[in-house]
Parts: structure tokens; C-alpha cells; sequence
């Protein structure tokens, strides 16, 4: 059986999408500006547009981890990759959070901030589920492989998509249709993911003017301070922990992101780090991170790598705290800590976590609802600069990880850089 065909996408018809994407944000931007009740009905043009998106997720997973770890068909590998990766992830998190937490004792976005009357959104009523380490090890195994499928159980389809790669490559000569059937499958899901983004224009101009004609800046001013100290965070992370982390395994940070530059904007308009997932496979499967590694890697981090989501926790927390005038001792910030970090996992993949997982903190910490539903309205705009830090921080997992394990070599990234996003 010889190598299955690969299917180049010409490079040329992709230089001037990230162009097109940012006018076609900033378009949307001035629409819902000044057309905000047309920008309001724009909603479900966005919303077609990420659903094509997330057709795109489950068997691009799923083939591309199967034919990586087919390659390598080696179960203690693989454990080996999986915890370099969760102590990474564990170790972000946790600069994260405390990042969060200094950030809003010291700056006090919350102090001074007017009590607005704002209306609960859907879902206030409902509590997240504080799930066990029991329950989470068990919750990655899936009962019915295909139910997981249906259901884009993105941990359940790697766990399983492990244990199939590595029986398929153990069948050696046998397995081999199977592998170069997933490969094919890889690769014609790369082709459908370039015919998907044709649209990106479409639906990020859809997006932000439908964001901007629903908030418009009436809740935008009172919780400036708040959205600036979130940002400022950001940056401070992505400045202290992952370009340092770049520096360390050897990769330029500013060609990393240029290489990420489509799924990032697409990530930062859409706030999905799922719409970013088929491109981020495939840019930086071009960049030099082995497949095996990308496609276990970041599917993996939307549950235990959400550093900008993290990073937002306790701060929001905090926020409403200062707001109310409710004093927080050093222990009780500490608790929030330890807590948020727990909720994240359990409350990954879930609709509405952000809302779910600061419900349960408010009322685990005895705050007011009524601070959590303020902040809920400018969720959208916190929301586009934490999800654009979860790509980027994935991203880094990927070449840390591949680092790690001795995967990434120089001469591939500068190989790779050179082919895909030359100057």
C-alpha cells in the first residue's frame, strides 16, 4: 500500500484572509454602531457560520489523532506525553490564577462601581455540578464511543482515538488500510476546513455587529476598569509565563503568532477556541509540531488549559466582593483559588461555563448574585480576550510538550515557517 496523497492547499489563497477577517471585524464593529437593531439581527448569520465550524471538530480529531499515534503505537509514549502535558497545564493554570488574584487586590476594579439594575440572564437558575476526581477520571472514558461523537466529547474522542491508534498500528501490515483511510479522512477534513473559512468574513462581521448593537456601551463604561485589569492581566500572563516559555524551547513568539494569526482572530471575534481548533491543527502541524503531539495536545487543553478563563475566575469574584464592600481575607482568596481551579475542569465543555462556574462561586463564597448578572453583560467583551489567550496558550502546550519529548526540532519550525508563512 503506498502513502496516502496529501492535499496542498495553496498557500497564496490564505495571505489575505487575516486581512479580510480584521476589516470585516472592524466593519462589524461600526455597523452595530450605528445600525445596532440590524446588527442584533445579524446573530443567526454568525451562528450558521460557527456551526459549520464545529462540523469540522469531531472527525478532524479523531482522524488526525488516530493516524499520529498509529505512527507511533506506543501506549507508554503516549502516557508519557499525556502527563508532560497536564504538569505544563497545571503549572499555567496556576500562575494564572494567582495573577488573577494580585491583579484585582491591587488595581480594585471593583471599588467605586455604580449598583445597576441588570436582568438575570438565561440560565441563573441553574448551579454547575461540582464533580469529584473520581468523576472526572471516569467522565474521560466514554460509555458509547459514538455517543461521545454526537456529542463532541472532544476528552472521551482523544481517549478513545489513543487506544485506537495504537491497536490499529499494532496490526502492523493489516492496520495499514485503516491509516491510510485516516489519513484521507485528515486530509479532505483540512479541504473542507478551507472551504468553512471562505465564509470567516461573513460571519465575524455578523458577530461583532451583533455584539456591539446588543451591549452598545451602556454597560461598557461603569465596568471599564474592570474589562481594562482583565486585559491588563492577559498581557502581563502571555509577557511572564508563555513568551518566556517560547524563549526557553527556542521558538520566536512573534512567529508563532503570525503563524496563528487566522484561528486567533477567529477566536478572539467568535469568543470559541472550538472555531479555532481545525486551523490551529492544521498551522501548526506546519510549523513543525509533529501531528501526534498538535492533535493530543489541543483538544486535551480546552479542559485543563484555559489560561485566560482562569485567569478571569477569581478575579471576577473578587470584582464583585469590592463592589458590595465585602471584605476577603488572605485564607478565603486562597479557598477561591484552590476552588476555581476545580470548577474549571469540571465545568469544561459544558454550554454557559463562564456563567456556571462564577454562579458557583458566588455562592459558595456568599456573594451577590446581582454582581455576577453586571458582569454577565459585558461577558462577550471579557470573553474575546480570554478565549484569544487559550489559543495562544495552547499553542505554546503544543511546542512545549513537543520540546519536551524531543519532537521539535529547529530545523523543522524554520522549515516549516518558511514554506507556510513566508514574508
Amino acid at each position: 500500500m503506498g502513502e496516502p496523497v496529501v492535499c496542498e492547499t495553496p498557500v497564496k489563497k490564505k495571505r489575505n484572509t487575516p486581512v479580510l477577517i480584521l476589516l470585516a471585524l472592524i466593519g462589524g464593529i461600526i455597523f452595530g454602531y450605528l445600525f445596532p437593531n440590524t446588527g442584533v439581527a445579524l446573530k443567526p448569520i454568525g451562528d450558521a457560520f460557527l456551526k459549520m465550524i464545529k462540523m469540522i471538530i469531531v472527525p478532524l480529531v479523531f482522524a488526525t489523532l488516530v493516524t499520529g499515534i498509529a505512527g507511533t503505537g506506543d501506549f507508554k509514549r503516549m502516557g508519557r506525553l499525556g502527563g508532560k502535558a497536564l504538569i505544563w497545564f497545571t503549572f499555567a493554570s496556576t500562575i494564572a490564577l494567582v495573577l488573577g488574584l494580585i491583579l484585582a487586590n491591587v488595581i480594585e476594579p471593583g471599588s467605586g462601581v455604580p449598583l445597576m439594575k441588570v436582568e438575570a440572564p438565561p440560565g441563573a437558575g441553574a448551579a454547575i455540578k461540582l464533580k469529584s476526581n473520581t468523576e472526572l477520571l471516569l467522565g474521560v472514558i466514554p460509555t458509547n464511543i459514538f455517543e461521545a461523537l454526537s456529542t463532541a466529547n472532544l476528552l472521551q474522542v482523544v481517549f478513545f482515538s489513543c487506544f485506537f491508534g495504537v491497536a490499529t498500528a499494532s496490526l502492523k501490515e493489516r492496520g495499514k488500510p485503516i491509516i491510510d483511510f485516516m489519513a484521507s479522512v485528515s486530509e479532505a477534513m483540512f479541504v473542507v476546513t478551507n472551504y468553512v473559512m471562505k465564509f470567516t468574513p461573513f460571519g465575524v462581521f455578523a458577530f461583532m455587529g451583533w455584539t456591539v448593537g446588543k451591549y452598545g456601551l451602556t454597560l461598557i463604561l461603569p465596568l471599564a476598569k474592570l474589562i481594562g485589569t482583565l486585559y491588563f492581566g492577559l498581557i502581563i500572563f502571555i509577557l511572564m509565563v508563555l513568551l518566556p516559555a517560547c524563549i526557553v524551547v527556542k521558538v520566536n513568539f512573534f512567529q508563532l503568532l503570525r503563524a496563528i494569526k487566522q484561528p486567533l482572530i477567529l477566536a478572539f471575534t467568535t469568543c470559541s477556541s472550538e472555531a479555532a481548533l481545525p486551523l490551529m491543527l492544521e498551522n501548526l502541524e506546519k510549523f513543525g509540531v509533529p501531528k501526534h503531539i498538535v492533535s493530543f495536545v489541543l483538544p486535551t487543553g480546552y479542559t485543563f488549559n484555559l489560561d485566560g478563563s482562569i485567569l478571569y475566575k477569581c478575579m471576577a469574584l473578587v470584582f464583585i466582593a469590592q463592589m458590595f464592600s465585602i471584605p476577603l481575607d488572605i485564607s478565603t482568596q486562597l479557598m477561591m483559588l484552590v476552588t476555581m481551579m476545580i470548577v474549571q475542569k469540571g465545568s469544561a465543555g459544558v454550554p454557559g461555563a463562564a456563567f456556571m462556574g462564577l454562579s458557583f462561586g458566588v455562592v459558595a463564597f456568599n456573594l451577590p448574585m446581582e454582581g455576577l448578572f453586571m458582569i454577565m453583560g459585558v461577558d462577550r467583551i471579557l470573553d474575546m480576550g480570554r478565549t484569544s489567550t487559550n489559543v495562544i496558550g495552547n499553542a505554546v502546550a503544543s511546542l512545549v510538550v513537543a520540546r519536551w519529548e524531543g519532537d521539535l526540532s529547529e530545523e523543522a519550525i524554520l522549515a516549516g515557517y518558511s514554506k507556510n508563512y513566508d514574508e
